[in-house]
């Protein structure tokens, strides 16, 4: 058979997407509303979902044990989603930030000498690379899963300031992943939708006066590009999404997820009382 008869429109397929943001802005409670998630802990975020809404989760990375110890939790959490039969339909990693600090950990662990991570394993830039590896190998694990099984993939990530040096304009500032330089393309190039979520706020005060800043709880998502902050998506979405407590506002609006929110356990468990009462 000729090659370009192998040729072909490709398929939709589910979304791989980080959620980045500051701490209390609602990264994990929009990642528990995308279809039947389960969480891999690095971090124990999901105290913010009420209980009857709380998904599913793996127990939490080891702690005080040797970092060496998490990272295989970890890789074994993955693996057993990618090598066993489940209902599962998005898997959400909680957080990137949080791994990164296991991975630095178990870089000097394996040191064994060194006290930071540019003198690590022989220093000369190895410690860096090998914690960004380690990322690499975690987006690796979630590409099979979303290529395998059908599973959307969700990133979440607490955001940092960085400093932008540009060729052709004046330094500026704008909100990044807390994560290193060379850590960042597995989560940032390597996804279809970065979403920057954060309160909406207003500034208030006259020329001269001392300026404050307020906000009414209400969260905004950007997922299109932005000098402020890093975003971007491969759907044409150019609106600054609301996002009202416990919605998706990406629903309908990425293809591979569904259209309107899908119950969760309580609310069908409810359903089912409901309609054995009558």
């Amino acid at each position: 058979m000729s090659l370009l008869q192998s040729i072909q429109k490709p398929d939709d397929r589910p979304i791989i997407c980080t959620i980045c943001g500051d701490a209390g802005t609602g990264k994990t409670r929009l990642a528990a509303t995308f279809p039947k998630p389960i969480f891999i802990r690095a971090e124990d975020g999901m105290q913010s979902i009420p209980a009857d809404e709380r998904p599913d989760a793996f127990p939490l990375l080891t702690r005080n044990a040797k970092a060496s110890d998490s990272v295989a939790q970890l890789f074994d959490q993955l693996i057993a989603l990618l090598k066993e039969d489940h209902d599962y339909r998005t898997l959400v990693i909680d957080s990137v930030s949080a791994l990164d600090a296991i991975f630095t950990a178990e870089a000097l662990e394996r040191d064994g000498r060194a006290k930071t991570l540019a003198q690590a394993l022989g220093g000369y830039g190895a410690g860096v690379q090998y914690v960004s590896d380690q990322h690499r190998r975690v987006r690796k694990a979630c590409g099979a899963l979303n290529e395998r099984k059908g599973m959307n993939v969700v990133f979440i990530a607490h955001a940092d300031v960085e400093t932008m040096r540009l060729p052709d304009q004046e330094d500026y500032q704008r909100y990044s992943l807390r994560l290193p330089a060379k850590s960042l393309p597995p989560y940032v190039d390597d996804v279809d939708l970065v979403g920057f979520i954060k309160l909406t706020s207003i500034v208030r005060g006259e020329d001269g006066e001392r300026k404050r800043v307020s906000s009414n709880g209400d969260r905004e998502l950007v997922v299109a590009s932005s000098a402020a902050n890093v975003s971007k998506n491969r759907f044409g979405i150019t609106d600054v999404l609301d996002v009202p407590e416990g919605s998706n506002p990406l629903l309908g609006l990425v293809p591979g997820l569904p259209k309107t929110p899908e119950p969760n356990a309580a609310t069908k468990t409810e359903t089912k009382q409901k309609e054995e009462a009558k």
